[in-house]
């Protein structure tokens, strides 16, 4: 199949795929309610989070929201599978199976939208912290996005194989949580994990973790550290977790179809 007819049928499922989202926009909404809670809840006390004398709280900022927005990526795409779910219980990946659509643009025209709609949301969260004392350089909210445009295609890509694999919700949700869980709490999102705030076994197991990469540099580029070995382990790790759970994806798509 060539280039020109995959990015076609990437483009028409994309347009699908949106104009169902767009029918029910409590998804935007509901997406972004938990980080601005965080931001409101645990703002007041991100100046605790600082421990260098004399800096100024926006550094805390600095190191609180990018940790949000990881976590927006992460739990706002890990849980799209129950909606890949819901559509082969309805019939339409059976219908779509039949047709000469791409398998790449089955899965990407909707990891495409899910992509979107955190970006928005992550947005949102950003012009919220802004408001609530956050500075950070343009150049960085930009590559912090990027790094969130990454997360969003590993994770959605993954959820949707692996909703695809277990075609049923009662097995998503435990399997969901029993890894999602483990992830924030060794990535550092909420409190950086360093040598001396956390127990060497813990410091270690956190290292491999491919998020705590991720979460790392986010931070480093809201500091506006570009030229940092952490800011390039943290694209490294990102493109290289969103190409093999896009090869993940695309695979199950392909297997469905057989």
């Amino acid at each position: 199949m060539s280039a020109a007819s995959t990015l076609r049928d990437t483009r028409l499922i994309f347009r699908r795929q949106m104009r169902l989202a767009l029918r029910n926009p409590a998804w935007l909404i509901i997406g972004v309610i938990q980080p601005i809670l965080y931001l409101t809840l645990f703002g007041p006390l991100v100046k605790h989070f600082v421990s260098t004398p004399g800096a100024s709280a926006d550094v805390a900022w600095r190191i609180f929201v990018p940790g949000l927005l990881v976590q927006l990526g992460l739990f706002g795409s890990l849980f799209v599978g129950f909606a890949i779910i819901a559509e082969w219980r309805a019939g339409v990946i059976e219908r779509m199976r039949v047709t000469p659509v791409s398998r790449f643009a089955l899965l990407f025209g909707r990891v495409l939208r899910d992509t979107i709609a955190l970006l928005v949301q992550s947005t949102i969260l950003v012009l919220t912290g802004l408001v609530m004392g956050l500075r950070a350089p343009v150049g960085g909210i930009l590559f912090a996005l990027a790094f969130v445009v990454l997360l969003s295609i590993s994770m959605a890509s993954l959820s949707y194989a692996v909703g695809l694999a277990l075609k049923s919700e009662d097995a998503l949700a435990p399997l969901l949580n029993s890894v999602a869980i483990p992830v924030l709490l060794l990535s550092g999102i909420l409190l950086p994990l360093t040598r001396q705030s956390a127990r060497t076994w813990l410091y270690h197991l956190s290292r491999v973790n491919p998020f705590r990469y991720i979460v790392d540099a986010m931070r480093e580029v809201f500091l506006g550290h570009y030229a940092d070995s952490t800011v390039l382990w943290g694209a490294l790790v990102s493109i290289g977790l969103a190409a093999v759970c896009v090869m993940l994806g695309v695979r199950r798509f392909q297997i469905e179809s057989a």
